[in-house]
């Protein structure tokens, strides 16, 4: 009986050690980690690095571009990789992140980026954007991603 209350404090414990770790990450800090894995993110898709995408994406991505498609994580690996789309440069202009549950993170922002697509054609373009990011196996991944193309400022309508 002694050695099943051990083996329960001891799980006891370890549970509260796990609960209180998880909580013990100050917002400031998960933002932190979560800037360095969208700028790890980022160089990924503009050096098409195949390795670097798989860690960065979660296997549940849903990726909606500004035009409207929407790409799973594999057919948006594949974009990346054979040369479909090429990401040439990639600003955040705004990016903020809130954190409306433990293990999950919105990020919101503006960023100005150029995309050349297969037909050779450059898309330049400041877009608005909501992204999710969830921790999976202790990492920060992308789960989704929302954009929309802004009206540049100072155009008229």
């Amino acid at each position: 009986m002694n050695t099943q209350f051990s083996r329960l404090g001891a799980l006891a414990t370890i549970l509260l050690a796990t609960i209180t770790t998880l909580r013990a990450e100050s917002p400031a800090a998960s933002a932190a980690t979560l800037i360095a894995a969208d700028d790890a993110r980022i160089a990924a898709m503009r050096q098409a690095d195949r390795t670097a995408l798989e860690t960065a994406f979660s296997g549940d991505l849903r990726y909606a571009h500004s035009n409207g498609v929407v790409d799973t994580k594999a057919s948006f690996l594949e974009s990346l990789t054979s040369g479909k789309m090429k990401y040439l440069s990639y600003e955040h202009l705004e990016r903020e992140f809130t954190f409306p549950a433990p293990g999950l993170a919105l990020m919101t922002g503006k960023a100005h980026v150029r995309v050349e697509v297969a037909q050779g054609t450059t898309m330049d373009s400041v877009l608005g954007y909501l992204a999710v990011w969830k921790v999976e196996g202790g990492n920060w991944k992308l789960l989704a991603w929302q954009s929309c193309r802004l009206p540049v400022e100072g155009a008229k309508p």
